[in-house]
């Protein structure tokens, strides 16, 4: 019988980077950015549930010891401080994983914070499909659950340069943010387009006649993707980025989805229960939009745990299950 060494088995389940291999990244956006927002603004401080190092705030508890709140494995708890945080005029960047962050402390959330318009920026890591550990870690209905509390704003950001500029963008909102957050070695995608992160506005980031991709988040890089391989089969695909999941811009999309022809595909790295494809159609309904409607996103159900890239596949929000999707429906 051979002593020899067997291979290590590797699993990439709980890879929270999407980036594909020779992408541009950036390292830990989101704690450098407030790193230097706190260094202009005294009033940040950054608050967590025993997640600093997954979530890239201990860069920030580095940087800023005296401002940074260890509050344990207790999300109810870390969000009630954040409340009282906000109430003796700081303003708090708190983060732990989106499932804690909704399922475990959505109350906590809605009546200490929400109810009363509290300054306090909620950063959620692992959001939808970014890790394969299965439902117990995977957020696909965040979204939807924060759409519904009064006077949250919601934002899904698609890259590192986003997050970068999110960072403070956020610190100036009045009342409670909820932001997706992407951590690690964070794909670099808008740097291309000259792109400014605006709360609560959309922004076209490519132009086609055949094919309308309204998306957020990381699948903003995945419609990208999707435009240029329509464009070698000559069909031309516009791609509309919507970090800013409530409020809507609704004026950019009903003015994008208005143009008449267009396939109109919403693209979300969430359940297609409550999130960016309901609000758009929703919206277009209200407006009297007459579109033909095509939704990619998670399926409404448990979903496997696994390594990313099979889920992504299976689900069909990789790239190529987009480019499928798009062209059965043309």
């Amino acid at each position: 019988m051979s002593n020899a060494a067997k291979p290590r088995l590797t699993t990439s389940a709980m890879i929270a980077s999407i980036a594909e291999e020779g992408q541009p990244t950036r390292a830990a956006p989101f704690g450098h950015a407030l790193v230097e927002l706190a260094a202009r603004r005294p009033d940040i401080v950054g608050m967590t549930a025993d997640l600093a190092k997954y979530t890239d705030l201990h860069i920030f508890a580095q940087a800023c010891p005296e401002r940074f709140f260890q509050m344990g494995m207790a999300e109810q708890l870390l969000m009630g401080a954040a409340g009282g945080m906000a109430k003796e005029g700081f303003t708090p960047f708190v983060t732990t994983y989106a499932v804690f962050a909704t399922r475990r402390a959505y109350d906590f959330i809605h009546q200490v914070i929400a109810e009363e318009s509290l300054n306090v920026k909620i950063a959620a890591a692992l959001p939808g499909l970014t890790t394969g550990y299965g439902p117990s870690h995977q957020a696909a209905e965040d979204l939807a659950m924060m759409r519904a509390i009064p006077g949250m704003t919601v934002i899904d950001p698609c890259d590192a340069l986003e997050i970068e500029q999110m960072v403070p963008a956020v610190a100036d909102l009045p009342g409670p943010v909820y932001m997706r957050l992407l951590r690690g070695k964070v794909p670099l995608v808008l740097d291309k387009y000259d792109y400014q992160f605006v709360p609560g506005k959309a922004q076209l980031l490519e132009d086609g006649r055949e094919v309308l991709i309204i998306s957020s988040g990381l699948m903003t890089m995945r419609a990208l993707e999707t435009a240029e391989r329509l464009r070698r089969d000559n069909i031309g695909a516009a791609v509309l980025h919507v970090p800013t999941i409530k409020p809507l811009d609704e004026e950019t999309i009903i003015a994008q989805a208005s143009k008449p022809g267009r396939l109109v595909v919403t693209a979300e790295n969430h359940s297609a229960v409550g999130g960016l494809g309901e609000a758009v159609a929703a919206l277009l309904m209200r407006r009297g939009v007459r579109a033909q409607m095509a939704t990619v996103g998670l399926p409404d159900e448990f979903l496997l745990a696994g390594a990313l890239p099979t889920l992504h596949d299976r689900y069909g929000i990789s790239t190529s299950a987009m480019v499928n999707t798009i062209k059965a429906r043309l």
